[in-house]
């Protein structure tokens, strides 16, 4: 494991809840990527016929990521997927324009999309990432294999409920609309150990990016209603 790296991130005010090598055994096991919306891509304000949104940097994070986790898993694409609370355009719109495979919206429950997420692409609990922050999403933090919870600085007493009860492997320093998926997505880039790699790659737009990019634009996402 790389110690300055992990160094960075807890310089930078990263929280690792479980050992840093934990993390990377837990991470070394991932074949799926979840998120929720609201709160993790962007501060989660709502508004009358507004919607919430997302950034470029926390898009691109996740593009390279992906690609990153595409060189090292044998040209494989990571299943990617989105689980909201609510039945959000900004989420429906970033899931068709990067490719995800799934969308659940409107799913206050969120451990019955989860269940049906598990059941539509046959992975295991230890498979599967999920990146959140707040109480609707613990059913599946309790669940998965790799926990990546998104700050919120006004919540002291939930996120010291989650690090006791060990519902978490890494807090990020930044919160929601602040790029905190971004913060994520190069801290895994960097377990990978591919960082210049995929860097390198994604800059020249040829050969290895442009073959992963192909295979990502085939996927349609599927679009699942929960109420």
């Amino acid at each position: 494991m790389n110690a300055d790296l992990i160094n960075l991130f807890e310089e930078l005010g990263g929280e690792f809840v479980s050992p840093p090598a934990l993390l990377v055994e837990k991470w070394h096991k991932i074949k799926a990527f979840v998120f929720d919306w609201d709160g993790v891509f962007n501060t989660g304000i709502k508004g009358y016929k507004t919607t919430s949104h997302f950034t470029e940097a926390d898009s691109m994070g996740v593009n390279m990521l992906r690609f990153s986790y595409w060189l090292t898993n044998g040209y494989t694409q990571p299943v990617t997927a989105i689980i909201t609370g609510q039945k959000n355009e900004s989420a429906k719109h970033f899931a068709e324009r990067e490719h995800f495979n799934f969308v659940f919206l409107g799913c206050p429950d969120k451990q019955s999309a989860y269940s049906e997420f598990l059941k539509n692409t046959g992975l295991k609990n230890e498979e599967v990432m999920y990146v959140f922050d707040d109480v609707l999403d613990l059913t599946i933090a309790n669940k998965c294999g790799l926990r990546i919870m998104i700050n919120r600085y006004a919540s002291p007493l939930f996120f010291d409920y989650v690090k006791t009860n060990k519902m978490a492997d890494y807090i990020s320093y930044n919160q929601g609309g602040e790029n905190a998926i971004r913060e994520v997505c190069e801290l895994l880039i960097g377990l990978n150990d591919n960082y210049t790699d995929v860097m390198e790659k994604r800059m020249a737009y040829k050969g290895d990016y442009n073959t992963y990019l192909s295979q990502r634009n085939k996927v349609e996402p599927g679009f699942v209603n929960c109420k």
